[in-house]
C-alpha cells in the first residue's frame, strides 16, 4: 500500500485521536496529529509489514502518541523532508502540506504566551515556564518542592485560563 493511500484512510481516526488528547499537554491537536503522522512514515519507511489492517495501525500511533505525552518532552529524531522512501521514490514533503509559520505568526505565539502568563499566580508561572522548557511533572514538583499532583493541578488551572 502506498503511504499516501494509507494516510488518507487513517488521518480522519488519527484527528479524532489527537483532539481526545489534547488535554494532556500543551501540544494542541494539530501537534499530535503530525506527530503521529511522523510515527507512521517512521514506520512505513523501515518496511512495516504490508497487508496490516487500517484498525492496528492506527491503535499503533494511539499508543505511541500516548507514549509521548506520558513522557512529556519531544521525541529526539529529525527527518528529511527531500528523502525518499523505499522504491516509491515519494518524499515526505508531498505527502504533508505545508505549515511553516511566518514571522508574524511568531510573534504572535509569543505575545499569546506573555498574555497567558499575565493571567496566572507565581506558582502557575512557574510551573508554566518549565512546561514549555519541556520538564516532566515530576521533576517539576521536584524543582518546586511540591508534589506532582499539585503540578498537574497547576496544569490543568493553566490550561483553564489560557483558554477564556
Amino acid at each position: 500500500m502506498d503511504f499516501k493511500v494509507l494516510l488518507e484512510k487513517v488521518t480522519p481516526a488519527l484527528k479524532v485521536i489527537a483532539r481526545k488528547r489534547v488535554l494532556y499537554g500543551f501540544y494542541d491537536a494539530d501537534d499530535l496529529y503530525q506527530q503521529m503522522c511522523l510515527y507512521l512514515w517512521q514506520r512505513f519507511k523501515e518496511g512495516m509489514p504490508i497487508g496490516i489492517n487500517e484498525a492496528y495501525v492506527i491503535k499503533a500511533c494511539e499508543f505511541h502518541i500516548l507514549n509521548y505525552l506520558r513522557k512529556g518532552h519531544r521525541m529526539p529524531g529529525s527527518y528529511s523532508l527531500d528523502a525518499p522512501m523505499r522504491d516509491t521514490g515519494l518524499t515526505l514533503k508531498e505527502v504533508l502540506p505545508d505549515m511553516q509559520q511566518d514571522l508574524s505568526s511568531l510573534v504572535d505565539t509569543n505575545i499569546n504566551i506573555d498574555n497567558i502568563k499575565k493571567n496566572l499566580t507565581q506558582k502557575e508561572g512557574r510551573v508554566f515556564e518549565l512546561l514549555i522548557k519541556g520538564e516532566t511533572v515530576r521533576d517539576i514538583a521536584d524543582k518546586l518542592g511540591i508534589s506532582h499532583v499539585m503540578v498537574v493541578k497547576y496544569k490543568k488551572n493553566i490550561i483553564k485560563k489560557s483558554k477564556i
